[in-house]
């Protein structure tokens, strides 16, 4: 049997070019982006939580989620919506003015990366990782999902 890995690159490029499209950007911006919300995602989730989740991501995903994770007893918590922004900015090696701006921008953009991940893995899930969020962020994800119609 042969590996294909193209086959496990695509369902990750599918999501990458949905943010793409979404927030009309270069597909090299839009995986900036979900680079740096998932990495702050998984600094923010326990190991357990974080491991539940990339179980039901699509391979390539699974790589970026776990690409230069430092593994500890301990993960950051957090408890304003602004932290987690500075978090997201953190991870974005310099170009986070250019992807994420303000917070308002950085709201809407963080909003339709959470819309898409949220939509891929199973309800149970999704609401796992939602819960494992302090109460503040897990309003705040919501309203972000519900007003990611992007438009800049």
């Amino acid at each position: 049997m042969s590996l294909d890995f193209n086959q496990y690159a695509a369902k990750g490029n599918a999501y990458v070019n949905r943010v793409a499209e979404t927030l009309q950007v270069q597909r090299d911006q839009a995986a900036r982006i979900v680079r740096s919300v998932l990495h702050a995602l998984r600094n923010r989730l326990s190991h357990e939580e974080s491991f539940q989740l990339i179980a039901q991501l699509p391979m390539a995903l699974k790589a970026v989620y776990v690409d230069g994770w430092k593994h500890s007893d301990s993960y950051l918590r957090i408890r304003r919506p602004e932290e987690f922004l500075d978090e997201i900015r953190k991870e974005d090696d310099g170009m986070a003015g250019y992807d994420f701006g303000n917070n308002e921008k950085a709201e809407k953009v963080t909003g339709v990366v959470f819309e898409e991940l949220l939509g891929m893995i199973t309800e149970q899930e999704a609401v796992k990782v939602l819960q494992s969020l302090p109460e503040p962020l897990q309003s705040w994800v919501e309203k972000m999902k519900k007003g990611s119609n992007y438009e800049e």
